[in-house]
């Protein structure tokens, strides 16, 4: 079984990587030094100057093992702060990527929030033959590791709502993630200016944000920021607390919202919550002081739970990310790879990585839901259906619930 990579030989292997992909077409071994004295310039492997998707060629030279792959290995981060994962995700990829590559053996685990069990996970996938591999990070920095692992096999990575901190990667799907963060911040701003949940001038901010492990939590603050930042500049919000939530522990989260009312006095009008399962648990925080539908409260991705606590007051918005939207775009580029097909209709972006990279993107649009467009969005859509968000709600709750 091969072993794992440290991050010294990870880093290692980058900048070997660099120095012959610069170098190669060179013939001359003075040439070849040259190249190496200017080998700190960020590249990425897996896209051209036009900034377009790889080419058929590309791919095939960049992963040889993808072609005519039917072996595909998909890796989730956790499934106990967010129930996404296992209902969601799992589900709609193994049911997308058969759909578009017939044949295809799927290989599944998930980490349970654990970086090194997902790493050994992967390792497991390549040794029983996983020719594309599609995670999503549970710590986006260490699962370098696994591109590296990979690459040395042939075998692309796509990082699939998470980004991987990565120059290998070859693909990143997820939604426009700094976007989700901003349509939260947005949404505060709004309801102060709107005056709505009695909030004043003055009024005291907590953000409880997720894992600063994972870089879509980072993304999302920064959005959110973009819209609260001038708000707290100002003086019209008071941000008093600002802290991430390690791996995205909805329990922690609540203790993190208890600490907060005990320092502030209760004195709270506003929680930016990174998602529906840790609101929930500062909802439960909130609902001990009877704070609950008094303070207002942020969330993402749509969940049940998260849905029900809109419908009864006690959280004004969530995210709704279509993933079914995303696992489709992650199944189109695996059939893709396996294909040695071009992916230049499916690939809309790139993002940026640590050092200057870029990794060839899709990514799909996020959605405001509050009480107003419940049925609209997440009902209508069939993401969730109307007997799930009303189960164990009172008859006419937020007025979706029959």
């Amino acid at each position: 079984m091969a072993r794992q990579l440290n991050h010294e030989e990870v880093n290692t292997m980058r900048q070997l990587k660099r120095v012959v992909h610069r170098c190669l077409p060179v013939l001359g071994i003075l040439v070849l030094a040259a190249c190496t004295t200017n080998n700190s310039a960020p590249n990425n492997s897996s896209n051209n100057s036009t900034g377009t998707a790889p080419t058929e060629t590309a791919q095939n030279t960049e992963f040889p093992a993808a072609k005519g792959c039917k072996n595909v290995g998909i890796l989730l981060p956790e499934s106990d702060s967010s129930a996404r994962y296992e209902a969601y995700d799992r589900p709609l990829l193994e049911k997308e990527i058969k759909a578009a590559l017939p044949g295809v053996t799927i290989q599944y685990a998930n980490a349970n929030n654990n970086a090194t069990t997902q790493q050994n996970q992967a390792e497991a996938a390549l040794t029983k033959g996983a020719c594309i591999l599609v995670v999503d990070p549970n710590d986006s920095d260490q699962a370098s590791v696994i591109v590296q692992q990979a690459k040395a096999s042939g075998v692309p990575v796509i990082a699939y709502d998470r980004l991987i901190q990565d120059p290998d990667t070859a693909f990143y799907v997820s939604f426009d993630n700094e976007r989700v963060g901003e349509l939260q911040g947005q949404y505060i701003a709004e309801q102060y200016r709107a005056g709505n949940f009695g909030l004043t001038k003055g009024a005291n901010l907590a953000m409880i944000n997720g894992a600063q492990t994972d870089n879509n939590a980072l993304l999302f603050r920064k959005g959110a920021l973009k819209a609260l930042q001038p708000l707290v500049d100002s003086g019209d919000l008071n941000l008093v607390f600002d802290q991430y939530t390690p791996n995205w522990d909805n329990s922690r989260a609540q203790s993190l919202m208890e600490g907060v009312l005990t320092k502030q006095g209760n004195d709270v009008q506003i929680a930016y919550v990174a998602n529906d399962g840790m609101a929930n648990t500062v909802i439960a925080a909130l609902r001990t002081q009877k704070l609950n539908g008094k303070v207002l409260v942020t969330g993402q991705d749509a969940t049940p739970t998260g849905i029900q606590n809109i419908l009864t007051g006690d959280q004004a918005m969530t995210i709704y990310k279509p993933i079914a939207q995303e696992a489709k775009a992650t199944a189109r580029l695996v059939a893709a790879l396996s294909n040695g097909e071009d992916t230049s209709d499916i690939v809309n972006g790139e993002t940026e990585i640590k050092g200057g990279g870029t990794i060839p993107s899709v990514l799909e649009t996020p959605i405001v839901v509050d009480k107003s467009n419940v049925e609209e969005t997440v009902i209508a859509d069939g993401f969730l259906t109307r007997e799930q968000i009303c189960s164990g709600l009172p008859s006419g709750a937020g007025g979706v619930c029959p």
